[in-house]
């Protein structure tokens, strides 16, 4: 049962890659078309001013291709701009990959995502076909593609195991598709050898520069509050304490008044001091783990949330607290700033990478140029190598999707 289950899931999981490949291929296919028409127009010297242009829409596509296979799997480094100049841009490695790709992932892409798409809408009318059958008028033709006429039951049930041979074809082939999709991708996209390296190498001083920016963020945040929280209810124990030494033999009432201020002081301060701590590793993480963790966040929320967590395995302490992290600022910008209500998060652990996603019903329209902690919360997850994608169109919906990796 297990085992049925995980193909199941495994095959919608392959659609939703299929269906995401067929739009990039799409987008392939008319980028072909448009560097192809160029291509043609500069032997007549009429499309050399267009050239740049349509490398640039290549380009574009191909971006799009190396995040929806980030997503999936292995992430694929984004190259700079396309360089200035025809002959330039020609002799970059980069470009010239990308052209290859383009040829063969709007042929590719296109029949697998057609394939991939059709077997299961094809199951569902077939195996359904016995419900609904005797609706066709008699003198019409059938609306599925059988090579047997439809006389009766008999023949309309024979549709109906035609359908489950579909689907089963669709659980079975499903991931062969989406893994025939990505090929192209897989196998053009990626940076060549020899500047793979490079590219790492500056992506690495990026995220470590990111890293001690965050690590300088976070120490003037733990700083401050205890500056100006802490440290000014230590104070004012101190002060209230001297008070009531003065008061004990003067006024005993008074000095007990004064002790229990002092006593009402302490206790906040240690309330803020347990708020600092859980700031820069939360004890329920120890103590629950990641979902236990979550689960306490989600209950708290005002906006009514729902939690999924599929994470059988522990994760590296840091890994955890940043998961928790990502999740607490990001229910908090949900309460304060996008109207909704309902938030969804679900976290699952996946290819060596610990995946979250945040998604909320608000208005939309977030934008990390505007603070509301979206640029706290990228450098915390770039800092350990991870990824993170915000797409929140006006009118919402509002989401964020976070990689990190967690070892195999």
């Amino acid at each position: 049962m297990a085992y049925v289950r995980g193909r199941v899931r495994a095959s919608v999981d392959a659609l939703t890659h299929l269906a995401g490949g067929l739009g990039t291929a799409t987008l392939a296919l008319g980028a072909l078309l448009w560097a192809a028409t160029v291509a043609v127009a500069c032997l007549g010297g009429v499309g050399l001013l267009a050239a740049p242009g349509a490398l640039r829409a290549v380009r574009s596509v191909a971006d799009r291709e190396r995040a929806r296979l980030s997503r999936w799997g292995e992430p694929i480094p984004t190259p700079g701009p396309v360089p200035a100049g025809l002959r330039t841009a020609m002799r970059d490695p980069f470009v010239r990959r990308e052209l290859g790709w383009v040829g063969l992932h709007s042929l590719i892409g296109l029949v697998t995502g057609l394939v991939g798409l059709t077997l299961p809408l094809s199951a569902v009318q077939y195996v359904t076909f016995p419900l609904w059958y005797r609706l066709i008028p008699a003198d019409a033709d059938a609306p599925v593609s059988v090579w047997w006429r439809i006389d009766g039951l008999s023949d309309a049930l024979a549709v109906g195991l035609l359908g489950v041979g579909c689907l089963a074809a669709a659980i079975w082939f499903s991931p062969v598709l989406a893994r025939l999709q990505a090929w192209p991708g897989r196998w053009l996209l990626p940076p060549p050898p020899g500047v793979d390296l490079s590219l790492r190498v500056a992506e690495l001083t990026a995220t470590r520069a990111a890293a001690l920016d965050a690590h300088a963020v976070e120490l003037r945040r733990i700083e401050r509050s205890l500056h100006d929280g802490t440290q000014n209810r230590l104070v004012a124990v101190n002060v209230l304490l001297g008070a009531a030494r003065r008061a004990v033999r003067r006024s005993p009432d008074r000095a007990d008044e004064i002790l229990g201020q002092a006593q009402d002081a302490a206790e906040q301060a240690l309330g803020e001091l347990r708020t600092v701590v859980r700031g820069i590793l939360p004890p329920v993480l120890d103590d629950r783990g990641l979902a236990g963790a979550l689960a306490g966040l989600a209950a708290s929320c005002v906006v009514p949330c729902r939690l999924e967590v599929d994470v059988p395995v522990r994760c590296a302490a840091s890994v955890e607290a940043t998961a928790y992290f990502v999740v607490a600022e990001a229910l908090t910008n949900v309460v304060r700033h996008s109207g909704a209500s309902q938030v969804n998060v679900a976290v699952r652990r996946e290819r060596g990478r610990l995946l979250v996603s945040i998604e909320d019903d608000g208005h939309g329209d977030a934008d990390e140029t505007r603070g509301s902690g979206l640029t706290g919360i990228r450098r915390r997850v770039e800092a350990y190598d991870g990824r993170m994608t915000l797409t929140s169109p006006p009118g919402g919906p509002t989401r964020m999707d976070v990689e990190l990796p967690c070892g195999s």
